[in-house]
């Protein structure tokens, strides 16, 4: 059956929306998709059907709790980031190639490479960031709250994607661009910071 513009929009924008979300939480938005086409509510391209059974859905919970629970353990969540911040990128590029549909597959996986991957990169990029100046700063004693309000970041935005798309779409676009923001005065404050300090 055809697929409409207005229906691959759509299926765009949840995409995006949901690879977002990962740069918060990676398991949480993909648990989420898995629930919500399990349930018949959201069409899955296709090869990403396994998405849509119990023990998927099963072990996408039980990861997403695991990973909830071990950003509040003191130290783990530094260590978490490292593993995350690749795994973010992945899990952006396959929760938007998952819903993307009727595409061709170069304008899929370019949006899916580019956005998805993009947007949860930059996103889980500046996170890190945050937490990491949260621990300069109180010596980790702030980070649970770093850690709360990533987790809302990741569970509004994935609600959103998957019942009022465009809306989160916008949201998503948002936070994309102050994660691109706080990423570019990292790297670029620190290279023209050398080039001051840099002998004449």
């Amino acid at each position: 059956m055809p697929v409409s513009p207005l229906e691959t929009l759509l299926s765009i924008a949840i995409g995006l929306c949901l690879a977002a979300a990962c740069g918060f939480r990676v398991f949480l938005p993909l648990a989420g998709l898995s629930a919500a086409s399990l349930a018949g509510h959201l069409p899955l391209a296709l090869h990403f059907q396994w998405l849509a059974t119990t023990p998927a859905a099963v072990a996408l919970g039980t990861a997403t709790v695991a990973e909830v629970m071990a950003y509040y353990v003191p130290w783990l969540d530094h260590a978490l980031d490292a593993l995350a911040t690749p795994a973010a990128v992945a899990a952006g590029i396959l929760a938007t190639s998952a819903v993307v549909i009727d595409l061709p597959p170069v304008l899929k996986w370019a949006i899916a490479l580019i956005g998805g991957g993009g947007a949860a990169g930059l996103i889980q990029g500046a996170s890190v960031l945050l937490r990491l100046k949260s621990a300069a700063l109180t010596g980790g004693t702030g980070n649970p709250v770093v850690a709360t309000g990533e987790l809302i970041g990741a569970a509004t935005l994935a609600v959103l994607g998957l019942l009022v798309p465009l809306l989160g779409l916008a949201l998503a676009i948002g936070i994309v661009a102050w994660a691109s923001r706080r990423v570019g005065r990292l790297i670029f404050g620190r290279s023209a910071a050398k080039r001051t300090a840099a002998p004449t």
